[in-house]
Formats: C-alpha cells, structure tokens, sequence
C-alpha cells in the first residue's frame, strides 16, 4: 500500500496559496481517482483507493504545514507503511512555476513542511514530487509570497504544475521512480 501525502494548510484562507500546491495534487488525483478523502484520523484527512492497480491511502495533514511529519508518522505506524511507500507532493520556490522535480531523498533545503516530515520519519530516503512556485522577485518576503493570493496570470502555470505532478504520481505508481524521473526531470 503506498501512502501519497499532499503537504498544505488547512484553513480555507490557504486554499488557494501556492503553499497548498500539495493539497492540490491529492485533491486531483482523488477526483480522478473517485477517492474520498473525507476521513479524519490521524491529524490529517485522508481517503483509501486504488491508483493503476495499487491500493493508496491520499493524506492531507491537518496540521498546519510545519507539523505535517506528525500525521505522516501516525498513519506510516498505524498501517505498517514503510518509507519505500511514501510520496510526499509539496510547493518548492526554487523550481519555476509550473514544473516539477522528482527526488528519492535530500534534503528538505527551506522547507519547513519538509523539516518536520524528516524529523518524525528519521530519514530522507523517501520519493518526493517538488511542485514549483518560482520566486520572480527577490524583493517580496518569502512568507508573503507562499501565502498570499496568486494573481490571475500565475494560476494556468501553476495548473500545469498541479497536473504533471499528478501524472508523475501515476507514473511513479504504474512504472517506477526511474520511469517518472525520466520523464519529469
């Protein structure tokens, strides 16, 4: 059983912050997928299904994002899912916008969401979809910039970003990591 985690915040004034780009992969791919992600345990909101013939649980931590190891801790001990099963989707600054990066460990590098899934799991060995956001202008405070509202012009490639992580999540799922990073990279 894989578990896929988009990292987000859970308040409905982040909804559509680039810091949910996480939040919004799980949010497609269960669309997609008719997985109702509707079940809160485990801090977080979550839903079972199936993705190409693999059975999934879709989690989206409820704890706001720089607490997000704890509910992927939760759920990773209560199933018995190990770190080879684990895909973490999140917003990164450093990728322009509407491109990803598939990795199989690193760093979390500035992200705090990423600081916490490290430090409850122990590891950086585990796959990760880095969905970008690109910083235009150096000038803008970082915090602001990840939550604040996305102008008009930014949403269609930051869409682009929410479906080919998507995809490489199916790629990942249906062929393998070397397959997806192949394709994505």
């Amino acid at each position: 059983m894989y578990l896929i985690v988009g990292l987000g915040n859970p308040e409905s004034e982040y909804e559509k912050t680039r810091h949910n780009m996480g939040f919004n992969v799980i949010n497609v791919l269960a669309k997609e997928y008719e997985i109702d992600v509707t079940k809160s345990k485990f801090k977080g909101l979550y839903g079972q299904g199936t993705i190409e013939e693999n059975k999934v649980i879709l989690l989206k931590p409820q704890t706001y994002m720089n607490l997000s190891g704890e509910s992927i801790r939760e759920i990773m001990n209560f199933y018995k899912i190990e770190v080879n099963e684990l895909i973490v989707v999140y917003d990164d600054v450093d990728i322009e916008q509407g491109n990803i990066r598939i990795r199989e460990d690193g760093s979390s590098g500035t992200h705090n969401g990423m600081k916490s899934v490290i430090q409850n799991l122990g590891t950086e060995e585990f796959v990760r979809i880095r969905v970008g956001i690109g910083k235009k202008d150096n000038n803008i405070d970082i915090i602001n910039y990840v939550l604040g509202a996305i102008p008009e012009e930014d949403r269609e490639f930051l869409n682009d970003g929410i479906i080919k992580a998507k995809n490489a999540v199916i790629d990942i799922l249906k062929n393998n990591i070397n397959f997806a990073m192949n394709k994505y990279n």
